[in-house]
C-alpha cells in the first residue's frame, strides 16, 4: 500500500514517511519510484529542519574541539593566530572570529 504524499504534521505522519523512505531507498533514478523517494526526502527535511534543527556551534567551542582531538596545544594557534595574547583573547571570547 502506498502512503499517501501530503505535508507531515505530526510525529506520525514523520513516521510514515521514514518508512516509505526505506521502502524506497533504492529506486532507480528516472523512475516513479525514485521520484516519490525524493518528495518524502523534501518532505522529512522540512519537518527535520522545522523541529529538530541542530543549533551551529560556538566557534571558540570548535576550535578548542579541534586542539583536543589532534593533541594540539594553544600555542600552536599563534602560528595562525599572531600572539599568545591574541589567541586568548579569542578563546576566551574577549576578541571577535574574523577572516581577515
Amino acid at each position: 500500500m502506498l502512503v499517501e504524499v501530503k505535508p507531515i504534521k505530526s510525529e506520525a505522519d514523520y513516521e510514515d514517511a521514514l518508512v516509505e523512505i526505506e521502502k524506497l531507498f533504492e529506486a532507480k533514478p528516472g523512475t516513479p519510484e525514485a521520484d516519490r523517494l525524493e518528495i518524502f526526502t523534501a518532505l522529512v527535511e522540512a519537518f527535520e529542519n522545522q523541529h529538530y534543527a541542530i543549533p551551529l556551534a560556538d566557534p571558540v567551542e570548535a576550535i578548542l574541539y579541534y586542539l583536543e582531538s589532534r593533541g594540539l596545544t594553544r600555542r600552536e594557534l599563534e602560528l595562525y593566530l599572531g600572539s599568545r595574547a591574541r589567541v586568548s583573547e579569542i578563546l576566551n571570547h574577549k576578541r571577535p572570529l574574523s577572516l581577515g
